[in-house]
């Protein structure tokens, strides 16, 4: 076997697949180059032919040595006889903990007993030998809108956090404005508000503003955290912020600057004047802190000394000063009670989910969990895709990548805890991309072409129905896009709802598909974040922008102008486009229906345009109403009423 053979059989092993195909049919072989990128960032040894042969030759070993699996899937509550024994005794353990929970004698087929969902460590020792088998158990399926909340047509909005005015924020939408919405539009039906991600960003990055490229997706965002609802601190004097308050856009630099001003002031006042009932509360948070969250306020204390991007922190940095590890721990503290009790103000008000919260795809390259998950982040490459119908260019997220093997090897803790984090708050997630549980598109940072790799896609669908069911939480995979054949059935037999974007439902005339005969499992809307608002869509905004920044030609633009036009005419007179999409949406099949805010205020711009950072205002955009003038808005109670006559009104929230 030459040296590429050896390469390429390397490659398959750790699930490099070996080409792709594009959106517009194009097949793109994966150079040696991508595969060599690729294999070390999976911590594989591919310096040299020599160490290529050696790293396949030590890998074929380990698996053909093994007499029992790594990994098995079970389901949960069932009695599991196993195909493999060989006389072994061995004894069950949860995963991180010391109690074993079951256990047998040598027998040649090791049945396990009915368990309950979770992660487990399986010892197994035969003939002097000792294996470690992990167990998976999950739950048949994740939790259906149905048994959460006895409705199977439910409605919600989608909208920005940071766009929010009020007359008491800091200029940007904050914990209390988004408690606020809650109450109001709860009183119009509302099951479920659907924000951006609420991902840690970095307390001292003044830099990077989007949701989806987070610096820590395990904590919270702490700018919004409400100044004036503090526990044990005085309201913050609201004058101080009435300039960015009026500003249109989200002024990111100088609301961070003045905000973590305020929270420091606070974190002295709580310290100074706070009753001791809540000191006594932060001082049981500080106590049961994990790992992770400690891991995490050092990080944020050291970024306070050298920065934010961890890549340029000397090999030594000082040692943390206590008092700042506390401050970042009682930053987490402050948010994690507004955040709960958004939740059990959304519950409290009637709507049966509540919050929907999204999951990014990872987070950034230089922020704090890729530095303190560096054990199972992979190296040398970022998260991106290649061209499609969103970005014609292809992306580079800029975002770390878990690498299987080393996440496997760990149990997928990090995993787990990311998701757990998420879920806590939620009466809904949705898992952005969800397509990269199944492949990942990596970009190596040698210049190689991207390629696809594969994640252990079971295993990853078990970890999420394990702490789904924990957490009492419906799950939207976002599966727009190429996927595989199969890809979208297999998800729904798991239980996964779907993403159905409208604009991109189109019949093999252009037109938009009967929305009454689409798929019930799935969240229907007709616009995202990233796409063009429902005015954007029918005024071709997005197309102006695709011919602003030289994706496309004047006549490539002028095509797609006329096939938008008749798109639209498709629906019926143009004055009614707006109302005929969103009574399309509440007739339809779909359990979950989302409408955009800025669609109910006939906003024209989009949150974010793929591929753009700063071209576009991306992430910046505040809406036109303010929260005070929300309730009665016509606007708001017209599409109500609509949701209500299909059917979709609202139920009492579940005890």
């Amino acid at each position: 076997m030459n040296a590429n053979n050896e390469l390429a059989a390397l490659a398959d092993l750790c699930g490099i697949m070996p080409s792709f195909y594009e959106a517009n049919g194009t097949e793109r072989v994966t150079s040696p180059e991508t595969q060599r990128a690729l294999l070390a960032a999976n911590g594989v040894d591919v310096s040299s032919d020599d160490a290529i042969r050696q790293s396949l030759a030590d890998m074929r070993h380990a698996i053909e040595d093994r007499w029992f699996p790594e990994e098995i899937i079970l389901q949960s509550q069932q009695e599991s006889p196993q195909n493999f024994g060989l006389g072994a005794t061995w004894q069950l353990r949860v995963d991180g903990c010391d109690a074993v929970v079951a256990q047998g004698l040598p027998s040649d087929h090791i049945t396990l007993p009915p368990l309950p969902s979770g992660v487990y460590e399986l010892t197994a020792t035969a003939s002097g030998r000792t294996e470690i088998v992990t167990v998976l158990v999950a739950p048949e399926r994740l939790p259906s809108i149905q048994s959460l909340t006895d409705s199977d047509r439910l409605w919600g909005i989608n909208f920005a956090l940071y766009g929010l005015r009020s007359k008491r924020n800091a200029g940007l939408g904050d914990f209390v404005d988004l408690g606020d919405f809650a109450e109001i539009t709860a009183k119009q039906g509302v099951a479920f508000l659907g924000i951006n991600p609420l991902h840690n960003m970095g307390f001292d990055d003044h830099i990077a503003i989007s949701p989806y490229s987070p610096s820590h997706r395990g904590f919270l965002n702490t700018s919004y955290i409400a100044l004036d609802t503090i526990p044990g601190v005085a309201a913050t004097d609201r004058a101080d912020f009435e300039t960015l308050r009026q500003s249109s856009t989200v002024a990111y630099q100088a609301h961070k600057t003045a905000h973590n001003q305020k929270l420091s002031e606070a974190y002295k006042i709580f310290q100074a004047t706070a009753p001791q009932s809540l000191k006594s509360d932060f001082a049981e948070f500080q106590a049961a802190a994990p790992q992770d969250l400690l891991e995490f306020a050092g990080f944020e204390a050291t970024s306070a000394l050298y920065g934010p991007d961890w890549r340029k922190w000397p090999d030594a940095p000082e040692a943390i000063d206590p008092e700042h590890l506390e401050f970042h721990l009682w930053l987490q503290w402050v948010a994690e009670i507004q955040l709960f009790e958004v939740q059990a103000r959304a519950r409290a008000a009637g709507m049966p989910l509540g919050l929907y919260l999204d999951l990014a795809v990872g987070p950034r390259r230089d922020g704090a969990e890729s530095r303190c998950e560096s054990d199972v982040i992979a190296t040398g490459v970022s998260i991106g895709a290649p061209p499609d119908h969103l970005s014609p260019e292809g992306q580079n997220w800029q975002l770390a990548a878990f690498s299987p093997r080393k996440l496997k090897a760990q149990r997928y803790t990090a995993f787990r805890r990311i998701l757990a984090q998420t879920m806590r708050y939620a009466g809904v997630i949705r898992i952005d991309h969800v397509l990269g549980l199944n492949r990942s598109f990596w970009i190596p940072d040698d210049g190689s072409p991207g390629a696809y790799i594969r994640q252990p896609f079971e295993s990853l669908l078990a970890i999420i129905k394990i702490e789904a069911e924990r957490h009492n939480c419906v799950v939207i995979g976002e599966d727009l896009g190429l996927v595989p054949e199969g890809f979208r059935e297999t998800m729904r037999h798991h239980g996964f709802y779907g993403y159905s974007v409208m604009q991109y439902e189109k019949n093999d005339h252009g037109g938009f598909r009967d929305t009454q005969n689409g798929p019930t499992q799935v969240l229907s809307c007709f616009a995202t974040h990233d796409t063009p608002t429902v005015a954007g869509f029918q005024n071709a905004r997005d197309i102006d922008w695709w011919q602003e920044l030289a994706w496309i030609d004047e006549g490539t633009a002028q095509n797609m102008r006329a096939q938008r036009s008749h798109e639209v005419a498709s629906l019926g007179p143009a004055a009614d486009f707006a109302f005929t999409v969103h009574g399309l949406l509440a007739d339809s099949n779909a359990g979950l229906v989302a409408v955009q805010f800025d669609d109910i205020l006939s906003e024209v711009e989009a949150q974010n345009l793929p591929g753009t950072i700063d071209e576009h205002p991306n992430w910046r955009r505040k809406y036109s109403l303010s929260l005070e003038d929300m309730p009665g808005d016509d606007r708001l109670v017209s599409l109500a009423n609509l949701m209500r006559n299909a059917g979709r009104a609202r139920f009492k929230a579940a005890n």
